[in-house]
């Protein structure tokens, strides 16, 4: 019976769902009802044919023709979003022209989730339409409150090259009166909302952030690229509870060049800026929350302050749990990787030179560099903070640094004394990877970068680190464990801002790591082990894989020279 039942549940909701379309060469409301993906006839009204703009899916009022569970796909083209957009005149006007965007999309329910689809999203996704936006609006598409939905295969974006707040007023965006210009403030916004898939989304450019969230639970991104956003990728510190709950899951993520004005239409970075000019600059940036965090197959590079910022995760939140799986981080200008709870990370680099951004011709509102944005905190390259009875493991990784650190591990209570103190249990196990230091860029004169920053004060790594290569770093003894290696571990290319981290043929990392919790796989997802057994580092040596990358590296320094190269890459 309670079979019968939920197949009714689910026939009902499939029956009652419709499917809308939208394409440029569609009619207005009035022409066409929108459920047929077809061109207007040219005349008449009522038509079976598609709207010609997203903004006819809703009423003369702004209020949205479509139903929770309902579908809306949008053909290719571009669609302007803001006031003088069409079917605007009835509900907005130029003395409140922020106001005038589509309201948040509708509930869905688990069975028949509310979809907004560009069309070509099941195969493939190779031609997005693009929602771009025009004076000042708040965001592009919004989740407010929004539960059980799906938006996919989408490019949002503005078309200005301005950055709200900016210090240099020449960058600053308009908001002193209409026409405030073609640039918006965040490209989606999400609050209390659950259950929402992200996937194929290029969302780039906008004024402030790209994603700006609070209260979100059970939220599944992949292929999503977060990039050139003013303040952040994403910012997730919005409203007065903004916690997370639920598993929050994000694969093939990359979080690029945020902290910096995009340029139009070139789309390069310019004027970056950070926190000593009034930014911001995180690539992915969370307050105090809870959650299942898994992140895999994931990239978080060239932003203005630190990669991923998950270092508050489980503060007042005990059990909370973050997974990472072949993740990159490097060029981010503080910390490449931060992680609070327990975290398991395995096949990470993370590559701390935290000094990219000095100097360079597109960052000209940073910091000088007493006033902290290179290298802030002091840049190590990833930052650990274990509140009362967690623990973390580093597995088959490869970690440099230029900052004061490779690995900084903290107490929760040194950032946040109200919470429980640790107790002794505590621990950060690290084994099969791959430590190569520099010298601290903040401090020079030949000082290298800790191993584990002040030697490990909290004593989380006593007992805990074996099986790793460990060079040119700051340590109170090496080796930490009894087959730990402390020499050059042979990589392709340790050059800081060209960096790889595959092993050269002769490396002492082939084949001296443990199986004893190794993953089946590597960074490149090539299987492990290849050889006689596991290799220390996030990459597994073969031979011919060595080749291949001694060829692309040597395919990109010709490029460079012949200037086509980019620094979208």
């Amino acid at each position: 019976m309670k079979k019968l039942f939920f197949s009714f549940i689910l026939f009902s909701a499939l029956l009652f769902s419709t499917t809308y379309y939208v394409r440029t060469d569609g009619g207005t409301g009035t022409q066409c009802n929108g459920l047929a993906d077809a061109p207007y006839p040219g005349s008449g009204d009522s038509q079976n044919c598609a709207w010609a703009h997203p903004f006819w899916a809703l009423n003369d009022s702004g209020e949205w023709k479509i139903r929770g569970g309902d579908t809306l796909i949008i053909g290719p083209g571009s669609y302007m979003i803001g006031y003088g957009a069409p079917n605007t005149s009835e509900w907005c006007g130029a003395e409140w022209a922020e106001s005038c965007v589509l309201p948040p999309i509708p509930s869905g329910n688990s069975v028949s989730p509310t979809k907004i689809l560009g069309a070509g999203y099941d195969s493939g996704c190779t031609n997005p339409p693009e929602l771009w936006a025009t004076q000042r609006i708040y965001q592009v598409l919004s989740l407010d409150g929004t539960s059980n939905a799906e938006i996919q295969c989408l490019e949002i974006t503005d078309h200005s090259s301005c950055v709200d707040f900016h210090s240099n007023p020449s960058v600053a965006c308009n908001r002193n009166g209409y026409p405030y210009g073609d640039w918006a403030s965040n490209g989606i916004f999400a609050y209390n909302s659950s259950n929402v898939l992200l996937k194929n989304l290029n969302i780039h450019g906008l004024a402030e952030n790209c994603l700006a969230t609070a209260a979100l639970s059970n939220w599944t991104l992949e292929n999503v690229r977060l990039a050139g956003c003013g303040w952040a990728g994403w910012n997730g510190e919005y409203g007065d509870n903004p916690s997370n709950s639920g598993t929050m899951h994000f694969k093939n993520l990359t979080v690029e060049w945020n902290g910096c004005a995009e340029t139009y239409p070139g789309e390069q970075p310019d004027h970056c800026w950070a926190q000593s000019r009034g930014g911001y600059g995180d690539g992915v940036g969370f307050p105090r929350t809870g959650g299942h965090w898994i992140i895999e197959d994931s990239v978080f590079r060239y932003n203005t302050s630190d990669g991923l910022d998950l270092l508050y995760v489980g503060v007042g939140y005990p059990d909370t749990t973050i997974e990472l799986n072949r993740v990159k981080g490097y060029g981010n200008a503080g910390n490449q990787i931060k992680l609070g709870g327990t975290s398991i990370i395995k096949n990470m680099l993370s590559v701390g030179n935290c000094a990219f951004f000095w100097q360079k011709p597109f960052a000209q509102e940073f910091g000088s560099f007493d006033e902290g944005d290179t290298c802030r905190a002091g840049g190590a390259s990833v930052s650990i903070n274990l509140g009362q009875r967690d623990y973390a493991r580093i597995i088959n990784s490869t970690i440099a640094s230029q900052g004061w650190a490779l690995i900084e591990a903290q107490c929760i209570t040194k950032d946040f004394p109200d919470e429980p103190d640790c107790q002794g249990t505590e621990y950060l196990e690290i084994k099969n990877s791959i430590f190569r230091g520099y010298e601290d860029y903040c401090v020079g004169g030949g000082n290298l970068t800790d191993f584990i920053g002040d030697l490990d004060p909290y004593g989380f790594t006593r007992g805990k680190v074996d099986y790793n290569i460990i060079y040119n770093a700051d340590y109170d003894v090496c080796p930490q464990g009894p087959h730990d290696i402390c020499q050059n571990p042979l990589l392709v290319n340790d050059n800081l801002d060209s960096f790889d981290g595959h092993l050269k043929q002769g490396s002492p990392a082939i084949d001296r790591g443990t199986s004893e919790g190794a993953p089946s796989d590597d960074l490149d997802g090539n299987a492990r082990p290849q050889g006689m057994g596991y290799d220390i580092g996030a990459y597994e040596y073969f031979q011919q894989g060595e080749v291949l990358y001694l060829l692309q590296q040597k395919k990109e320094e010709q490029l460079a020279q012949t200037g086509l190269q980019t620094l979208w890459f």
